[in-house]
């Protein structure tokens, strides 16, 4: 017979309440997500490191440059036609290791001087920041081309510079300090003064665009260039061609993504800079903890008693006498180098450390007679300078300027008896329009090496 069914009086177990927080903490998950939402917008809506770029491009600029013209008395034998390192034998190892180099092109005397006297251009012309998205690509081509075309020719310098050269290119290291910030300027104010974007257009930029594109054209269209690079140089090219019709419509939707992948470009570039810099000292401090010389104090000694790295010889005898001061270059130089990349947590110490690895490059530059060597290391450690010791270096460099240019001018003038145009007044109920992505400026305080 079925019974029907009777309820349980056991009692009924309250189910599981999920933990509470204590009270006044936020779960780990949202600050999380919280803080990486903001290191992305960070990251995409601004260029960090403006000055810490400038400087930076400055310095490897200036440093070939000097080079380039302390060494025309010399361009035959370093790089040319009288080299050692002949023109076939030349050929045969980029055959083997397909490095770029445009010397390789032609055997011609006339050419090497062409190639030569246009990195001289480049650099000076990288060197105060004019035109720099196309300088920065020319700049990096005779770089590569020289070197790569005379291998045995260069030094621990040459590397960082060859290297920089290449990172300089996705950059936006002409923000400040620069002939295209002045025009940025200028363009801002005709701005202001009621002239639309799309009425004033860059003719010679614009001109050098399509000059350089037709000659990319003829040297891929004649094998001239690996398929490597050419794809590489094509995408920049059309990237800078992307970027010029953007521009032609600020404020809208294409142009803020623009923006913000060109400020990710950039600072990842930057971020690679900073990784660059701290492999170098960390490689260099750890191969010399190795050495005996470097382990027992007196590494530093043999350099300064040979005849290649004597400018000075009397010099070197009064340090090289003093076993006490012997040792504390040696290990100083292993501490400093061992130490630096870990140095980068602490804003002060790496302050502290970043100027004694100065002074001691330029002690390198004048004891050790490698003055190039210690100008391309003191300017890839300027991008961990602080961006405080940068403006006060700027402003005094902006004095100096001063004095010797004219100032730019603040905005279009007007014809006489012209009435100045007025901003244009938005509708009743139209909408706004949409702020762009913070793009690179001038006043913009955010810094690498704060």
């Amino acid at each position: 017979m079925n019974l029907p069914h009777q309820p349980s009086h056991e009692p009924q177990r309250p189910s599981a309440a999920p933990p509470q927080p204590a009270a006044g903490r936020r779960p780990l998950g949202p600050r999380i997500d919280a803080a990486l939402t903001r290191a992305f917008l960070t990251v995409v809506s601004h260029a960090l490191g403006p000055y810490q770029t400038a400087i930076v491009r400055i310095g490897f600029a200036a440093t070939w440059l000097l080079f380039l013209l302390r060494e025309i008395p010399h361009r035959h034998e370093l790089y040319g036609p009288d080299s050692p390192w002949s023109f076939t034998l030349a050929e045969r190892l980029i055959d083997g290791n397909k490095a770029f180099t445009v010397l390789l092109w032609s055997d011609s005397a006339l050419w090497f001087e062409f190639v030569y006297f246009a990195a001289v251009a480049a650099s000076a012309a990288l060197l105060l920041g004019w035109r720099t998205r196309a300088t920065s690509v020319l700049f990096m081509i005779g770089v590569l081309s020289l070197q790569n075309r005379s291998v045995f020719m260069g030094d621990g310098g040459d590397n960082v510079v060859h290297l920089m050269a290449i990172y300089l290119i996705f950059t936006r290291c002409s923000s400040v300090w620069s002939l295209d910030a002045r025009r940025e300027r200028s363009r801002a104010a005709d701005v202001r003064a009621g002239v639309r974007p799309d009425q004033r257009v860059d003719r010679a930029g614009v001109a050098g665009w399509a000059v350089l594109g037709s000659l990319l054209t003829v040297v891929t269209v004649f094998g001239l260039l690996s398929p490597g690079w050419a794809l590489f140089f094509w995408a920049l090219w059309l990237a800078q061609a992307v970027w010029f019709l953007l521009s032609r419509r600020p404020g809208g939707q294409p142009h803020t993504v623009g923006v913000a992948l060109g400020n990710l470009v950039h600072n990842a570039a930057l971020l690679v800079i900073m990784a660059e810099v701290c492999l170098i000292y960390a490689t260099a401090g750890w191969y010399k903890v190795q050495g005996s010389r470097w382990q027992d104090g007196t590494a530093v000694w043999y350099p300064m008693h040979l005849d290649y790295f004597a400018p000075w010889p009397q010099l070197a005898d009064v340090l090289g006498g003093s076993a006490l001061i012997l040792l504390v270059i040696t290990y100083g130089t292993v501490i400093v180098q061992v130490a630096f990349p870990f140095t980068l947590f602490n804003r002060r110490v790496k302050n502290v450390l970043l100027a004694v690895m100065i002074v001691e490059h330029l002690s390198i530059a004048v004891l050790l007679g490698l003055p190039f060597f210690s100008l391309a290391m003191i300017a890839a450690d300027a991008v961990f300078l602080p961006t405080a010791a940068l403006l006060w270096l700027g402003a005094r460099a902006t004095g100096v300027w001063g004095r010797l240019a004219p100032p730019a001018r603040t905005g279009r003038t007007p014809a006489p008896g012209a009435m100045p145009a007025p901003a244009p007044t938005p509708a009743a109920g139209s909408p706004q329009p949409e702020t762009p992505l913070a793009a690179t400026s001038d006043a913009d305080p955010r810094g690498a090496g704060r």
